[in-house]
């Protein structure tokens, strides 16, 4: 028996294999990328809209103070 099999002779007990490696990588590559395309969809939420404008008008206030 040869103890030194590389990933690549065959299914054995306990190990895994390079292809299953590649496979489950290729896999949670596209779910990421599915993620991220729904993440990019969603709309900005009013809240958050309200906040940033505030923000710029708070700068936009500390820019006209300072002249």
């Amino acid at each position: 028996m040869n103890a030194n099999k590389s990933l690549s002779d065959g299914p054995e007990k306990g190990r895994v294999r390079r292809r299953d490696v590649r496979n489950a990588e290729s896999e949670i590559g596209l779910k990421l990328r599915a993620l991220y395309a729904s993440v990019q969809e969603e709309e900005i939420p009013v809240r958050f809209l309200d906040l940033l404008e505030k923000l710029d008008e708070a700068e936009r206030n500390h820019a006209q103070s300072s002249k």
